[in-house]
């Protein structure tokens, strides 16, 4: 039996979590950097749960911020050399010009999500796809006029919600952890899966124009990264490489990831052996249109440093909390709700992914949790596996989310310049998402 002493301290450890994580929204909407604010918050749920503060910050913490940069650094480094060679080339600006040609300056927004969809459901990991992505952006969306700050929504609309969980096959991980607990398989109840995927494209797509046409009338316009060189993309047409073999390192990058997948089971390597041919056969085919091959690399190799460092502190944050005993407190709580195994399941995956700012690791702490209940309930899987994956988009998609921090730096924004239209894409859509097919699937007694 719990004392008063020891309920204080329940409330105060779940106290202590909750002010951390906002702690952690209000400061990175005012431009603090993410290692300063997990810091902060991390020590205010060191606090609040006893927990040591030197072993918690010198173990935990680096250990979570090590871990990650241990697993991703090659990966970021690769990308971000593949991403500068493409643009100091020539060569993703002349595939933007020819997206332009085909569907019209016009469609800017739905040409940047389709791409986004295709690469990022072809195994392309988002922290990947914007690398790729960006200088494409730059070019439709300064031909459109569109507001650099709504790219990373549109952005983030096609790497983190129908190509993450929605869609069956998806090689996300949001779509993949719950296969190893459960039993199931990537194609996981298609139907359903084509079901989420049409509503959230319909309402997506629906949002980011009603978002463009309230930008125009309120008089905003187009505006490049800043510090980037705005003469890579303000030039002459006809002395950019041609289109299709500019298509060429991509092809690459998506053939290789799709087709080695059996072969070189490691994705990591894979993805790394994939970046770094891709931009040995950038230099081959435009050896000449780049300039100063020196710096190019340098400045290519080197972007990975403070591109991983935000996902990092992030992640490292995560490991506190998930050490913290008010994060036990919150796993009891939802296993005590005794609801339908559905909604256990989307609303834990929710929560989890909330707390930890990570959709696969609040997957990976449900499943760890509830797996074998879920298999005992009779509930069907292939369904509970559909369900949580796309619910695991939702508040995992939080402000305090890992991947912002790239997304955003990458492209030179701040959260209070464009996470709302995020918000909006990734947070509430995929909810509204999670929360109506749940409720249908129940009431039909599936």
């Amino acid at each position: 039996m719990i004392n008063g002493e020891g309920k204080r301290d329940v409330v105060l450890g779940i106290i202590g979590l909750l002010l951390a994580i906002l702690v952690l929204v209000v400061l990175a909407y005012r431009g603090v950097g993410a290692f300063p604010i997990t810091i902060l918050a991390g020590f205010m749920v060191i606090i609040t749960n006893g927990m040591s503060i030197w072993d918690s910050f010198s173990e935990v913490y680096m250990g979570g911020y090590l871990s990650f940069f241990k697993s991703y650094f090659f990966i970021f480094a690769a990308s971000s050399l593949y991403a500068k060679l493409m643009e100091e080339s020539g060569a993703a600006i002349a595939i933007g010009y020819k997206f332009v040609d085909w569907f019209g300056k016009r469609r800017a927004v739905l040409i940047v999500f389709l791409i986004t969809v295709v690469l990022t459901y072809g195994g392309i990991n988002l922290f990947i796809a914007i690398f790729a992505v960006t200088p494409i952006i730059m070019v439709l969306f300064k031909e459109a006029d569109i507001p650099r700050r709504l790219a990373i929504g549109v952005f983030v609309a096609g790497s983190g919600t129908v190509s993450m969980s929605a869609l069956p096959g998806s090689p996300a991980l949001a779509n993949v952890i719950p296969t190893r607990f459960l039993g199931t398989q990537i194609t996981a109840a298609p139907g359903l899966g084509i079901i989420a995927a049409v509503m959230m494209t319909i309402m997506i797509l629906l949002y980011l124009k009603w978002e463009e046409n309230r930008l125009r009338k309120a008089g905003e316009h187009f505006s490049y990264i800043p510090g980037t060189d705005h003469k890579i993309y303000e030039v002459d047409r006809g002395n950019l490489p041609p289109a299709g073999v500019s298509f060429v390192p991509l092809v690459i990058v998506v053939g290789m990831i799709i087709g080695l997948k059996e072969i070189i089971p490691n994705s990591a390597e894979l993805i790394v052996l994939s970046m770094i041919t891709s931009s040995a056969a950038v230099l081959l085919l435009f050896w000449s249109r780049i300039r100063d091959k020196k710096a190019a690399i340098n400045t290519g190799l080197s972007g990975a440093i403070g591109a991983i460092a935000g996902p990092c502190a992030v992640v490292a944050f995560g490991a506190i909390v998930q050490r913290s005993s008010s994060f036990i407190d919150v796993v009891a709580w939802i296993n005590n709700l005794k609801m339908n195994p559905y909604w256990t399941g989307t609303m834990a995956t929710a929560i989890m992914s909330g707390v930890t700012g990570s959709a696969s690791g609040g997957l990976t702490i449900t499943l760890q949790t509830f797996s074998e209940q879920f298999k005992a309930s009779g509930a069907n899987l292939s369904i509970l596996h559909r369900l949580i994956s796309i619910a695991s988009g939702s508040f995992g998609s939080l402000p305090h989310g890992s991947g912002f921090f790239l997304m955003f730096g990458w492209l030179g924004l701040t959260h209070k310049e464009c996470y709302r239209f995020v918000g909006v894409v990734s947070v509430v859509i995929p909810m509204i998402t999670f929360i109506v097919l749940t409720t249908a699937v129940v009431a039909m007694g599936l």
